[in-house]
């Protein structure tokens, strides 16, 4: 889901990447709804509130909102300011970098919460701040690493492409046509994740309530450990054919040999060497 990077990412990757994180972002949105009144996953009801409190002259608000478009901006910019300055070094650190920021962030709303929230308005504005930014790493990560074919935190999008690309589905040219039917499935996929992340916190926040942030965290980790999984497993199958193949066993073979039961591997110590003069 994080290894691979632009246009070298296969319809999985993307659908394994958008499912979880839609599923994070529904889930993210409907609990700050619920706690603090107020969507999280998005900024476009925001700059309705921001234009209407500037036709107010409400200066107070208008810092405070423009202060949640703002980090969501700063977010989708750190998101990317990683990813393209740390890709050459290490792409799943820096796919990886964007999602430990979120997590720590929303551990922090959830430990915050569950401890020490007295729902006071200064304490709901920056809670909501910091999801904000942290709902803005998620987006600009997807985005950035999936050539802008994945957005998981907001469907204004996703809903509109759907609905150019089934019109498009009424005619069969279209629909024999793979890039477009995976571009349907893949969000299609991220829609029904988004609607399940924010139906399993309706349904779990009243009995789980600031706990549901430990939850989305958890889901997160899923995406970080599966790549770490996956890369550590490629090493160990790469260490496994270098000894098949010159003949030099090391640890790693030797451990995948007991695992499957392949005695192919045989130690180089075992044959004497014989001399020439010997002969």
């Amino acid at each position: 889901m994080l290894r691979n990077y632009s246009n070298s990412r296969t319809l999985g990757d993307n659908i394994r990447l958008g499912t979880l994180t839609a599923f994070t972002a529904g889930t993210i949105n409907i609990a700050s709804l619920l706690i603090f009144l107020s969507f999280t996953s998005n900024v476009t009801g925001h700059y309705a509130i921001l234009a209407a409190e500037i036709s107010k002259a409400n200066w107070s608000q208008v810092a405070v909102v423009g202060g949640w478009i703002f980090l969501f901006f700063f977010g989708g910019f750190v998101s990317n300011f990683l990813v393209i300055n740390f890709n050459k070094k290490s792409k799943y650190f820096a796919h990886a970098m964007p999602l430990v920021l979120e997590i720590a962030c929303l551990l922090f709303v959830g430990i915050y919460g569950q401890f020490y929230y007295r729902k006071t308005l200064e304490e709901t504005e920056y809670l909501v701040a910091l999801m904000l930014f942290a709902t803005g790493l998620q987006n600009g990560l997807t985005a950035s690493i999936s050539n802008f074919s994945v957005k998981t935190t907001h469907l204004t999008g996703t809903t509109t492409d759907l609905g150019i690309l089934f019109s498009m589905f009424t005619q069969k040219q279209f629909r024999k046509n793979g890039e477009l039917v995976a571009r349907a499935k893949l969000l299609m996929s991220i829609m029904l994740a988004y609607v399940l992340g924010a139906v399993f916190s309706g349904l779990t926040y009243y009995y789980l309530e600031f706990r549901v942030f430990y939850v989305i965290c958890l889901c997160l980790l899923v995406v970080i450990g599966y790549d770490a999984y996956k890369i550590h497993l490629r090493h160990f199958n790469t260490q496994y054919r270098y000894s098949k193949i010159y003949k030099k066993p090391n640890l790693l073979a030797f451990l995948y040999d007991k695992i499957h039961g392949n005695s192919d591997i045989k130690e180089k110590s075992d044959k004497k060497r014989k001399l020439i003069f010997e002969e």
